[in-house]
């Protein structure tokens, strides 16, 4: 993604800005693994969604005049050159490149923070921040606050507004342009290589974590070094264990694999889900509850659309679900009435989607003034239904750690859906066929 389109995004950010305001957002931080060792660094997403800026240890602030025209300015604070610890860690950016190429207006050494922000919040009326996501960020902002508030006998006053940084910036980020797409797409295309490459060694191979690792010698191979989330690849009983990332169990013939992993591209995240037969081919009861929440998949996903509102999905979902469970004889009774008393919720505790973007589980409000969101063009989210029946009593033995979900990537579109990970097989005509190739 070139910088022009983090320009683009910094404009219509400080647009929606307040006259006379100040917005402030800091970076990733990095995550200390064991004494000297750090975890990999992964940027913000708030962060890079208006910078691009790679580098921990920063902070932007974006500055709007009192004008109604005022386009506004945005200065970064970021580490600076030193060649001492440029050799142990890597090339710094500095506050040369921060302007040259990354578009600041002005740069600084994050050691210039204390000093410098307090001088450029005072008079400011209105301030924008992250609030309550992080407690010493907090801390910071109300100590430079807390600085100009102490200059007020000098004329100086001190923001008397503060706003919670989300109310611009995670609405912007709800509808994605056609980058951000093209990131995503990419994104989706390597999980489902990584998720066909699973499949092709499902038969032969004897444990969960090979083909984790197959997984990530795609990911890795195909570019993407950062994975969405931490991926589940869970066998048997262990697929009715909803967040399953211990991945070391054996694969028995037999049973059915759910693999649930996804990748980023330039920050952007998918995440796929299929279940399958470890031996290729679907038992009678695997294949009548795979098909059960498939069909709930479709359904799902048709009502995905413009005009409709977030939960529609979830609800269709639900119906579907609890009259397969019914036909089954897993539950008995009305369905409407199982519906009201959520009988469903043993076999099908989670939501249908949630929103994905720069992050798998992405920001955005799934309710606005009390009402569930309307979908637009341009949002993108999952539809991931599953059934997870583990050893019920009241249920016969033949259905037993059978758990399944299948979850696809969708993009709203103006006139329905589309789904970024339709290539990946899901009926089970295809995937035995699939296999069997």
């Amino acid at each position: 993604m070139n910088m022009r389109c983090f320009s683009e995004r910094r404009s219509r950010f400080m647009e929606e800005m307040k006259p006379n305001s100040l917005a402030l957002i800091p970076a990733g931080s990095e995550q200390l693994r064991d004494r000297d060792i750090h975890y990999v660094f992964h940027q913000n997403s708030d962060f890079h969604y208006l910078t691009g800026y790679p580098e921990p240890q920063a902070l932007a602030l974006f500055q709007k005049g009192k004008g109604k025209n005022e386009t506004g300015r945005w200065i970064l604070f970021n580490l600076k050159k030193d060649e001492v610890i440029e050799r142990w860690t890597g090339t710094r950016i500095g506050q040369e490149k921060a302007c040259s190429f990354y578009g600041a207006d002005e740069a600084h050494a994050i050691e210039d923070q204390d000093e410098e922000i307090p001088k450029l919040m005072a008079g400011c009326q209105t301030l924008y921040y992250p609030i309550g996501v992080s407690e010493p960020f907090d801390r910071r902002v109300n100590g430079w606050v807390h600085t100009v508030e102490k200059q007020v006998r000098t004329g100086l006053s001190a923001p008397s507004v503060r706003i919670a940084l989300s109310s611009i910036l995670h609405e912007m980020r709800l509808i994605k342009t056609a980058p951000e797409l093209a990131c995503m797409q990419k994104a989706v295309g390597v999980s489902c290589l990584a998720h066909e490459r699973a499949m092709r060694v499902c038969q032969s191979a004897t444990s969960e974590f090979q083909i984790h690792a197959e997984l990530m010698r795609v990911f890795m191979e195909s570019g993407c070094r950062h994975v969405a989330y931490e991926p589940i690849v869970a066998s048997g009983e262990n697929a009715c264990i909803l967040h399953y990332t211990e991945n070391t169990g054996p694969l028995k013939s037999g049973e059915l694999l759910l693999v649930d992993a996804g990748v980023e591209f330039e920050g952007y995240a998918s995440d796929i889900t299929r279940t399958y037969p470890t031996n290729g081919k679907f038992s009678p009861e695997q294949k009548a509850l795979y098909e059960v929440v498939l069909e709930a998949q479709q359904a799902g996903i048709a009502a995905v659309k413009p005009g409709n509102h977030w939960n529609q999905p979830h609800e269709v979902v639900i119906r579907v679900l609890t009259e397969g469970l019914v036909d089954l004889k897993i539950l008995q009774g009305s369905v409407d009435t199982l519906i009201e008393q959520k009988s469903y919720e043993k076999f099908y505790p989670h939501q249908t989607g949630h929103w994905l973007g720069l992050n798998v589980h992405d920001v955005g409000a799934y309710k606005v003034d009390e009402a569930w969101r309307i979908f637009k063009a341009g949002m993108t989210l999952t539809v991931e239904p599953g059934l997870y029946v583990k050893c019920e009593p009241e249920v016969l033995p033949k259905w037993w750690n059978i758990g399944i979900r299948i979850e696809d990537d969708v993009l709203v579109t103006e006139t329905g859906a589309l789904v970024m990970s339709e290539a990946l097989p899901k009926k089970v005509a295809d995937i035995e066929s699939f296999m069997r190739g």
